[in-house]
């Protein structure tokens, strides 16, 4: 075993490292004077204590951003004229509405609500009084999106950022969260005598207790991992620090020569591609005579806080690479990137590309940005302040805890995650059903601090990647110097990965690459086994003399199709593959070190 094998060692060298430079910082500099990294440490514990009130949104952030729209709204009395002309219109529209709907109970709407928000679908809602209430939500939300939006000279930043936080506030008074101004909740009480509440009013004291002592929600326990989701069979075959690899066991008696390697992002539990059997991307690949590694991250602790991105490509992705190459030797790998595990991969093969490491034969990414210009409405979160604020806080506590990752996950998607649970759990009383991908979403990870730091700092803020100024070994790794055929995925609802920024890999590769566009999530969209109802996704492949498209225009050209897009995937990687099937390889390779350690799932997916 390699002496970087060791579980820790390449801890130890990252902790040493970190104190030597922080005693070197202490030091005078050439003018007998120290550099103030004492000043900067009580700086940093200020704002970390503000975080623990402030949720990790930095205040100096928000306060820029309102001032910013206050000043430019402000001196812009143009805008200003054109919002009270919008404001009588839409009095004027609910006015009418509000006459036509005294007489015809079936009048059209006057506004509609916008796609992805159901609040107002449900049979009760299209009865009086409750239309009218929601009719007035609705346009008093269209309202205040034209105040925050287009005001002259206002930072774009700053424009999404306002526009955000007053889209969280109006939603937060919404007719829909009120008792006694949404109709499912009275029918509920008037059904049940008031006992919902009763029963709701349980419920939250159940949740709140769970937290309090840091157990997860309601319904998980039938969703043992091991057992019931991460539970098709296989062996550890390498650990060191940082990630447990498992070999699965083969489905058939022969399998395809090429081993598959998947990578998944350490922001989540690597089981979201191995949930039940029936929805497992995992076993799916297995039953069609695929041999799978995975990688399962180590959950780090604070202990962990000096852990490097390079060391996940080294540690992680290299480290496997070695493992599997010794297991399936004289074969190239298909490698699999999911999410950050992806971006991760690119960084990796780009890398390989420049040294004409040939192993791989193939790249997949799964909802993986690796231009980050526009990464979506994750990027609220991320501006200088933000990330410095940010960067406090990791570095007071070593990590970023889970539960902040969660937070800022759940304000992008208040009203599914937030405000219709409160509803359905609290307010009606009923518990909304748990399932496996709940199950695993409720089963977070840590970020190490300078990892994630770096990784917010080179890829989102100075987008560095794409730049081409992404430094791996003191040289630039460029995506152009990938030459293997890229098979990509993105999702059309995705909050964390938006498609559009996905599909920018077009620009950044000269090779084939086969797109796909799914619907559904982020997570959603790629869990989409065969046989998901209302499954659709468009497909087409752009080759490297191809002319450049815009995304859109991909859109409207690409082929659909109903259904799971696993099996083009599966259909893909044959015609990427030997023709030749090969007797299953055996688990590890005992003889250069890989001895299977444990079964599958492993133990680091049960770090917590």
């Amino acid at each position: 075993m390699k002496t970087w094998d060791r579980p820790g060692l390449a801890l130890d060298r990252a902790t040493k490292a970190g104190a030597v430079n922080a005693a070197q910082s202490a030091l005078p500099n050439e003018d007998g004077v120290a550099d103030g990294e004492a000043f900067r440490a009580i700086d940093r514990m200020r704002e970390a204590l503000s975080g623990m009130a402030t949720g990790g949104l930095s205040p100096a952030a928000l306060t820029l951003a309102f001032f910013d729209w206050w000043i430019h709204l402000a001196s812009a009395p143009g805008k200003r004229m054109e919002l009270a002309e919008k404001a009588g219109q839409n009095w004027g529209l609910l006015l009418a509405y509000m006459a036509a709907a005294a007489t015809r109970p079936d009048a059209p709407p006057c506004i509609e609500a916008l796609p992805g928000d159901n609040r107002f679908r449900a049979e009760g809602w299209q009865k009086q009084p409750y239309t009218v209430w929601a009719q007035g939500f609705l346009l008093c939300q269209q309202w205040w999106h034209n105040v925050t939006r287009n005001v002259p000279g206002m930072t774009p930043h700053h424009e999404d950022v306002v526009s955000f936080a007053a889209r969280q506030l109006l939603d937060m008074f919404s007719p829909s969260n009120i008792p006694f101004a949404n109709p499912e909740v009275i029918h509920k009480a008037m059904e049940t005598g008031g006992a919902n509440f009763t029963q709701g009013f349980r419920n939250w004291l159940e949740d709140v207790s769970r937290m309090a002592m840091k157990q997860p929600p309601v319904g998980t326990e039938a969703f043992r991992v091991g057992s019931d989701i991460a539970a098709t069979p296989g062996k550890v075959v390498y650990r060191n620090h940082l990630i447990e690899l498992i070999q699965y066991a083969p489905a058939t008696e022969n399998v395809m020569a090429e081993p598959i390697l998947i990578v998944p992002a350490w922001i989540m539990k690597y089981y979201i591609l191995d949930l039940s059997p029936h929805n497992s991307l995992i076993r799916y690949l297995v039953a069609r005579g695929h041999t799978v590694f995975c990688i399962s991250w180590r959950n780090p602790t604070a202990n962990d806080r000096d852990l490097t991105l390079d060391d996940y490509r080294r540690l992680g992705v290299l480290a496997a690479l070695d493992a599997i190459s010794a297991i399936v030797p004289e074969h190239r790998i298909h490698a699999t990137g999911y999410c950050l595990g992806g971006t991760l991969l690119a960084i990796a093969a780009a890398a390989m590309a420049r040294t004409e490491d040939q192993r791989l034969a193939s790249v997949t990414l799964f909802a993986a940005q690796t231009d980050f210009s526009e990464p979506g409405e994750l990027a609220l979160f991320i501006d200088h302040s933000q990330l410095h604020f940010l960067d406090s806080i990791m570095w007071h506590s070593g990590c970023l805890s889970a539960d902040q990752m969660a937070g800022a996950f759940q304000l992008l998607r208040t009203n599914d995650l937030v405000w219709s649970r409160l509803v359905h759990d609290y307010l009606i009383g009923k518990r909304t059903p748990m399932t496996d991908l709940m199950a695993w979403n409720a089963d977070p990870t840590h970020m190490p601090y300078r990892m994630h730091a770096e990784y917010l700092q080179r890829l989102y803020l100075d987008n560095e990647l794409a730049a081409g100024r992404f430094i791996i070994d003191k040289r630039p790794a460029h995506l152009q110097d990938i030459r293997i055929p890229m098979f990509v995925v993105g999702t059309e609802r995705d909050h964390v990965a938006p498609w559009r920024s996905v599909y920018k890999i077009h620009y950044l590769t000269d090779t084939d690459v086969t797109f796909v566009l799914t619907s559904g999530g982020h997570n959603a969209g790629i869990v989409s086994e065969p046989g998901h109802h209302g499954r659709v996704f468009r497909i087409a492949l752009t080759r490297d003399v191809d002319p450049s498209v815009s995304a859109d225009e991909w859109a409207a050209a690409a082929k659909s199709k109903n259904g799971s897009w696993w099996p083009d995937w599966v259909e893909w990687l044959a015609s990427h593959s030997a023709p030749e099937r090969v007797p299953p390889p055996d688990f590890g390779a005992p003889k250069k070190g890989y001895l299977p350690i444990d079964d599958a799932p492993g133990t680091y997916v049960y770090q917590r």
